[in-house]
């Protein structure tokens, strides 16, 4: 998938946070977003481990988080430091609206 330009971006920030008042509820406008439109499960690989990305979850004072599984181990890594797979899921393009956002 290639990265949504810069506009489309801004406009996607824009929707998922028309109705914020402050950052927390901006992340969590971001939040539903990619809730509602990244596919998941997914498979991809951290620091060389297969993993399947079984959800993501919203973190106050860390920010938006990938909750993956390989075997009987979960680990929580930063979604904007997840290697993402080629192809990308379905709804990535919402995980670079988020890195938009967080700047």
């Amino acid at each position: 998938m290639r990265t949504p330009d810069r506009k489309i971006l801004e406009a996607m920030v824009a929707e998922a946070v028309v109705d914020c008042w402050d950052e927390d509820e901006q992340q969590s406008g971001l939040f539903a977003m990619l809730e509602e439109h990244l596919a998941l499960p997914f498979s991809t690989a951290v620091l060389g481990v297969p993993v399947t990305v079984k959800a993501i979850d919203s973190r106050p004072a860390v920010g938006i988080v990938a909750v993956c599984v390989a075997g009987q181990h979960r680990q929580v890594v930063g979604l904007l430091d997840l290697p993402l797979p080629d192809p990308e899921p379905e709804g990535a393009e919402w995980i670079e609206a988020y890195r938009l956002w967080v700047g």
